[in-house]
């Protein structure tokens, strides 16, 4: 069974720094593209970042020139380094990632997964 484990949210003032990661764990045969999203409160998730297994990167406007999307596909990690936060940034922060637990699996396309998700507060 697949995995999403997060790690890194927590409180930072405004102006400031946090890195989050998350590690995919189980069967897995490939992965293709991971990322992260976000869900501030009575708002709508959205994407916040997503990097191709090949390494090719994408950025919500919002972040772009902040946040920095990494992965390391040895571990199966996929990390956002994010600086200069903003009040705005406060959010509960999901990974997901789109996982081939087979080769069968990676002939269909693959899997979504979700991470629980790990909050992120940025205090004014």
């Amino acid at each position: 069974q697949v995995q999403l484990v997060e790690s890194g949210g927590g409180l930072v003032q405004a102006g400031g720094s946090l890195r989050l990661s998350c590690a995919a764990s189980g069967q897995i045969f490939a992965i293709n593209a991971m990322g992260w999203y976000r869900q501030a409160p009575g708002k709508q998730r959205e994407l916040v970042a997503n990097i191709l297994s090949g390494g090719t990167t994408s950025y919500a406007d919002s972040v772009k020139g902040r946040f920095t999307i990494s992965r390391d596909n040895a571990k199966n990690t996929v990390y956002l380094q994010m600086d200069s936060l903003k009040p705005e940034d406060t959010a509960v922060y999901y990974c997901n990632a789109v996982i081939s637990p087979t080769f069968q699996d990676w002939r269909a396309g693959g899997m979504d997964y979700w991470g629980e998700g790990t909050l992120v507060t940025v205090s004014s």
